[in-house]
């Protein structure tokens, strides 16, 4: 009998090959799916939700894991995603680079480019206008927004991942360096952000200082609004200056865990790293590239979430108007750079000579 009437017969399996299980796993996936999410609803509920990259990592790894289960090797997680979570540790070790070198910090880069652009800070405008003494029912959406930058494009590495891995990886590419050119931004000009510039007087940061104590007081005592300016409000009861408003949106819903876990990540990270704003050129850089790959009916949601983050960013205080372009700017030259660079490696790639 022949391999092949033995197949036909049933005596003998077919070679699953490499990659491909020997029998259909779609219930076991399902199932260890389903256990993992209730592991990591169960972990949330008693550790709180964390934004720490690393963290995210250490829950998104293990569900692709699973997903692999009788679609691919789990190898693959390790090989693809090892590499990535190393350069973002990297990354993360390298911002102390900022401190080790000590530029002087540009107090008045932002606040002045805005005037010269607008005739005032945007976000002194925009609090003037918006804000309202308790905090209302669409500020719970900034908020969301703003956090959303820790967890979606994560979440969007993974889903790439699992659909298509070379896709993933030109994702990867442009993520890690998009990352790092933000990153010699904020080791080559170190700016504080509006937040900041509220609660200091010209006097107080005339060096330059990185982490004056000003910055960590609160900005109601400040004269004349700090270097941004007063604030008018056009609501009774709202405050007259500008406050960091990136957690607001959480007292609405009595949310405390979520403004306590923003303000610990906020509090270990790099607080004069205003130039570019990686929130929103990533953000943007992350919209653009996924762009062609969705249907066109969820383009303007792609839209409308990049332009939701620069608003956001600016109305609570987190970057100036010149953050957000700079930002931008960045991902634009990221976008187009990777996009020459493939068309030129597709043109040195040796074409396949004819079939006789």
């Amino acid at each position: 009998m022949t391999e092949l009437e033995e197949h036909a017969s049933g005596s003998t399996p077919p070679d699953p090959g490499p990659d491909r299980p020997p029998r259909d796993l779609t219930k076991v996936r399902r199932i260890a799916l389903a256990t993992w999410l209730a592991l990591v609803v169960l972990r949330l509920a008693l550790l709180g939700v964390s934004f720490d990259r690393t963290q995210i990592l250490l829950l998104i790894v293990p569900g692709l894991m699973v997903a692999c289960i009788g679609r691919r090797r789990m190898v693959t997680v390790a090989l693809d995603w090892l590499p990535f979570a190393l350069l973002l540790v990297a990354y993360d070790l390298s911002r102390r680079v900022t401190s080790v070198i000590g530029l002087p910090v540009h107090w008045h880069l932002g606040p002045d480019a805005d005037r010269a652009m607008f005739g005032e800070v945007p976000t002194v405008w925009l609090q003037s206008h918006l804000k309202t003494a308790t905090p209302s029912w669409w500020e719970v959406i900034i908020s969301a927004i703003y956090i959303s930058f820790f967890i979606v494009p994560y979440a969007i590495a993974a889903v790439l991942w699992l659909r298509d891995r070379v896709v993933w990886r030109k994702y990867i590419y442009r993520f890690i360096v998009m990352s790092f050119l933000a990153l010699v931004g904020y080791v080559l000009v170190p700016a504080a952000p509006p937040w900041a510039a509220a609660r200091c007087t010209p006097a107080e940061v005339a060096d330059g200082p990185s982490a004056p104590a000003c910055m960590f007081e609160s900005p109601a005592g400040v004269p004349d609004g700090g270097l941004l300016g007063p604030v008018h409000p056009h609501n009774p009861g709202a405050e007259p200056y500008v406050e960091r408003l990136s957690n607001r949106g959480w007292d609405t819903l009595h949310f405390g865990a979520a403004s306590t876990m923003v303000d610990s990540n906020q509090a270990s990270s790099n607080l004069v790293a205003a130039i570019p704003s990686l929130h929103a050129g990533l953000t943007a850089m992350v919209m653009a590239f996924l762009w062609p790959l969705v249907r066109r009916r969820w383009r303007p949601l792609l839209a409308a979430y990049a332009l939701g983050m620069a608003f956001a960013l600016v109305y609570t205080g987190e970057h100036y108007i010149t953050d957000i372009l700079i930002g931008w700017a960045l991902a634009a030259a990221v976008l187009v750079g990777f996009g020459w660079f493939d068309r030129w490696r597709e043109r040195r790639r040796p074409t396949a000579a004819p079939t006789p």
